[in-house]
């Protein structure tokens, strides 16, 4: 009953170890452009510059626009008196005092009060085509679509930046999971050495000392065991962040064999790139645009706008509905705003002229980083095959000394010594292999692939 009973929980564990999904560099780089923060943001940025440019592409319509006002003032707004007998010359006087009574003709010699507007309505309509603008609608427009240019940009920068570290945590990963797989196969040969020098020192051939060195290097194992798992833990809930992966807590990465020679080969890749295809460059190119655009938006603001309209205008002021209609046109000169407005194109100018030396100065230091991108891809490259002759030299010194201890022609220190040299190669090996690979990611990318 017992052995079926250990048999149901392997062959559950197991279904657990197989059920871990595993992911392929390029998956994990798939689901970190999906799902990453810094893409959405990016996306996000692209709409926000789509509908900045179409917003500045309704400026080249009429404006139209509508008002109202109702009013109903405490007393009359407008008050005058009108006196008659003012307005009329005496002639006038004479040749109505024949017609008119003597009361009439009195009361025309008496000042009237009259008292008007204390409560209207009036209501207009109007649309206004733009005509000329100084050229303020058309480079608005343009400099839209500059910004619609500059966030794609940013969008790409930002699938490269989302790349590269989804990269470079999968090689930490995958260095920390090697190390592992090292720290288990020493652990592994001090157990069987530990069998041996247990059988010596039972056989009286061996000293109770060395039983004593072992234990002590499978108790440093067994610690850096432990920090190595925990490590793991760490990087995977870093990239399971990143690439949105947190469901997948105990997922597994599919990393290439290092004991496989194509996998130590570099890729095929060419040195140098076209400066000004990279995203980087364009970016600052784009500055330059933007702020040419924007000087002439500011001069265009100190010259003339000139536009042409009709309306609709309806209003009750003296108790008699009124309505008609008008053409007009409207001028607007800047006279005063010179003054300031001058200052404003220099500034403008001197900004223009900042944009193109900050192009030329990282034009230049984009240059160096590609060449020393390529000078860290050489490095690594050899500092891999130095780690990998290292492991074939260190394994050869362990299988020697073991040979010796077994001899009675070495001591436990020596092979003991053996076996931590050989750790810390496959170690450095590690180490290269993943530098190698973020050498070659910060590479690709100085270059634009």
């Amino acid at each position: 009953m017992k052995k079926i009973f250990a048999i149901i929980i392997c062959l559950v564990c197991c279904s657990i170890v197989a059920a871990q999904p595993k992911y392929t560099l390029e998956q994990i780089l798939d689901s970190a452009l999906h799902n990453n923060i810094a893409i959405r943001n990016a996306q996000l940025g692209i709409e926000a510059a789509q509908q900045q440019r179409k917003e500045a592409f309704t400026k080249y319509f009429p404006s139209v626009s509508a008002a109202g006002v109702w009013f109903n003032a405490t007393k009359d707004m407008a008050k005058m008196t009108v006196n008659p007998g003012e307005m009329l010359s005496p002639q006038a006087v004479q040749d109505l005092a024949e017609v008119l009574p003597a009361s009439a003709l009195a009361a025309l010699a008496t000042p009237t009060s009259i008292t008007m507007l204390r409560k209207g309505v009036i209501g207009t309509v109007s649309a206004i085509q733009p005509v000329f603008a100084g050229g303020q609608i058309v480079n608005g427009n343009r400099l839209a679509k500059v910004g619609e240019d500059v966030s794609k940009i940013q969008l790409e920068l930002s699938e490269n930046e989302v790349e590269k570290t989804a990269e470079q945590y999968f090689w930490q990963l995958a260095s920390v999971q090697e190390k592992l797989k090292t720290i288990l196969a020493a652990e592994q040969l001090l157990g069987n050495i530990h069998n041996d020098v247990d059988v010596a020192v039972r056989a009286g051939v061996a000293m109770p000392n060395d039983m004593l060195q072992v234990q002590l290097r499978e108790n440093e194992i067994a610690s850096q065991k432990l920090k190595i798992e925990n490590a793991i833990t760490l990087v995977r809930m870093l990239l399971g962040q990143y690439c949105g992966l947190t469901h997948d807590t105990a997922f597994e990465i599919v990393v290439p064999d290092m004991n496989q020679p194509e996998n130590i080969l570099p890729t095929s890749i060419e040195e140098g790139q076209e400066v000004k295809l990279l995203p980087e460059y364009q970016l600052l190119d784009k500055q330059v645009e933007a702020a040419k655009l924007q000087r002439k938006l500011a001069v265009g603001q100190n010259l003339p706008s000139v536009g042409v309209g009709v309306g609709y205008n309806y209003h009750n002021l003296l108790d008699n509905d009124r309505s008609f209609g008008l053409v007009f046109a409207t001028v607007n000169i800047p006279i005063s705003d010179w003054w300031g407005g001058s200052h404003a194109i220099k500034r403008k100018k001197i900004e223009v002229q900042k944009a193109e030396e900050q192009l030329e100065d990282n034009t230049q230091l984009l240059q160096i980083r590609m060449q020393n991108a390529w000078n860290g891809v050489q490095e690594s490259y050899q500092q891999l095959l130095l780690a990998q002759r290292s492991i074939e030299q260190a394994q050869e010194n362990l299988r020697l000394n073991r040979n010796y201890y077994n001899a009675g022609t070495s001591k436990m220190s020596d092979l003991l010594q053996a076996q931590l040299l050989f750790q810390q190669a496959q170690d450095k090996r590690t180490d290269a292999f993943s530098d190698y690979h973020n050498k070659l990611l910060e590479y690709k990318h100085s270059i634009g692939q």
